[in-house]
């Protein structure tokens, strides 16, 4: 029975936890088309995250551009250079992402 005890609390802990790391999710997916990045940002939950703070950067962790996004999770932007890309949503209480976009598939998107 002991044994059944160590195991059930730290599946309990685990458990309670994991619902307060999905709290602070946020999610941002990004692709390339016509020489723009668009960018979408939600919560797990499905609403869109508007006026969150979008930072771009290339590969040597410049920041090439920010910006913000609209009532629909949505920002873009003109390629600010053929490299890879981390876009990085930043948006209420402490959530926080972000998304990859290889070199590649920057210039396949030009």
């Amino acid at each position: 029975m002991k044994i059944l005890n160590y195991l059930f609390i730290p599946f309990l802990v685990s458990l309670l936890l994991s619902g307060i790391a999905l709290a602070h999710k946020v999610n941002v997916f990004a692709y390339v088309e016509a020489g723009k990045v668009y960018t979408e940002s939600y919560f797990p939950d499905g609403g869109r995250v508007e006026g969150g703070k979008v930072l771009v950067y290339d590969s040597q962790n410049n920041l090439l551009l920010e910006g913000v996004t609209d009532k629909n999770g949505e920002f873009s932007f003109d390629i600010p250079k053929v490299d890879d890309l981390n876009i990085v949503i930043e948006a209420t209480m402490g959530h926080k992402n972000s998304f990859k976009l290889k070199k590649s598939e920057v210039e396949a998107g030009k």
